[in-house]
């Protein structure tokens, strides 16, 4: 293996080894899930409200899953939530993600529009 670390000289540059810090040869592409969401554990069947924080610094995220809704439908519902709870947030892969900790007003919400989810 050869010491050169870095050089500006073009025919040089295959000669220097591709490895990431450590000496890692996994790029940062692998370390991560496909998609950027966090791998969510067993979350049980049906409407569910919970809070997540995994993956985003310490901090919280209430997510709704389990909704079988369409998904303009779905949208629709989440924009609902969103301004019932005054915050942002989004709808991905059909679960609504709102920033903060807003489990009591989120299912609530969700009765008013008749659907039952528990809070795990």
């Amino acid at each position: 293996m050869s010491d050169l670390v870095w050089s500006s000289d073009p025919s040089l540059r295959d000669k220097i080894p591709q490895k990431g810090a450590m000496g890692s040869s996994r790029s940062r592409s692998e370390t991560k899930p496909s998609g950027g969401a966090p791998v969510r554990k067993h979350l049980p069947k049906g409407a569910c409200v919970s809070l997540e924080t995994s993956g985003r610094n310490g901090k919280g995220v209430t997510i709704v899953t389990g909704l079988t809704l369409s998904v303009d439908k779905l949208e629709e519902l989440g924009k609902s939530l969103r301004q019932a709870c005054g915050t942002g947030g989004t709808v991905k892969e059909g679960v609504i993600e709102v920033q903060g900790d807003h489990r009591e007003k989120i299912q609530k919400a969700l009765e008013k529009h008749g659907i039952q989810a528990r809070k795990v």
